[in-house]
């Protein structure tokens, strides 16, 4: 599978069937293998592009190196080296940080974005708040624990035992994974914002809860606002079927 490089980072990436072109970013707890419940599906349809963020999985970095400010370029890197002119961005918690600031940044590129359980480093009172009390859930729970729901090990444990398997392939990764000002936005970046935005959210997130992602949802003008039932801060792995068809409409509608 190729790779790219992207400033001092080689970027790992992965790309499956043809048509429109939709990008799956992962959060903190997964890497590219996260989106097997997807990739398999969507690439019956469309050109699917999966990636390692820099310093997780495959994707190599100094640690010292890693800044989500260069997430943009990283995933711009990608589609050059492909040739693809737009995509649709499906973005997962950490991986919001990509989407949105890929957006903002490269408007012509994203012809629209899917935000699941992610502020997508929109700064407001409750985001401060959850990511504050998510570092504590990650270094106490850890993130295979925090990331899904309480009862997902119980209901589903070969996937919930998966989960951790994908994460524990995260060699890389900084201890600390800090959130520098520069990866911030403020409501008046947001002004005239016009990429097509779904945000989803699911009952039992505790890692950024509903209330969080509905106050970014409403300062992203004409943002659609789902909110998933029986799942944790995962609901593409927890509750893939459910998932699958809550952005399948909204990517036929607005993929190119």
């Amino acid at each position: 599978m190729p790779t790219v490089s992207s400033g001092n980072a080689s970027i790992y990436y992965e790309v499956h069937g043809e048509g429109p072109c939709v990008v799956f970013a992962h959060g903190r707890g997964g890497n590219a293998a996260s989106w097997w419940q997807q990739v398999p599906e969507f690439s019956a349809s469309y050109r699917v592009v999966v990636f390692d963020h820099r310093c997780f999985g495959r994707s190599r970095c100094a640690t010292e190196d890693f800044d989500r400010a260069k997430f943009d370029a990283d995933l711009i890197a990608i589609l050059d080296q492909e040739c693809i002119g737009q995509a649709a961005i499906v973005c997962q918690s950490m991986g919001g940080w990509t989407g949105l600031r890929t957006t903002l940044r490269h408007p012509e590129r994203v012809s629209c974005l899917v935000l699941s359980n992610t502020p997508a480093g929109v700064d407001t009172p409750k985001v401060r708040a959850a990511l504050a009390e998510a570092r504590v859930m990650f270094a106490t729970e850890g993130v295979g624990s925090a990331a899904v729901a309480d009862d997902f090990p119980e209901r589903a444990p070969e996937s919930a035992f998966l989960y951790r398997q994908i994460n524990g392939l995260n060699l890389q990764i900084p201890e600390a994974l800090a959130f520098g000002e520069d990866v911030w936005h403020r409501a008046e970046d947001l002004e005239g914002f016009t990429t097509p935005t779904l945000m989803i959210t699911s009952d039992h997130d505790r890692l950024i809860p509903p209330g969080a992602v509905k106050e970014v949802a409403a300062l992203i003008s004409g943002a659609q606002f789902v909110q998933l039932p029986g799942a944790g801060h995962s609901p593409y792995f927890e509750i893939p079927e459910a998932f699958n068809r809550t952005i399948a409409p909204f990517l036929k509608a607005h993929a190119r």
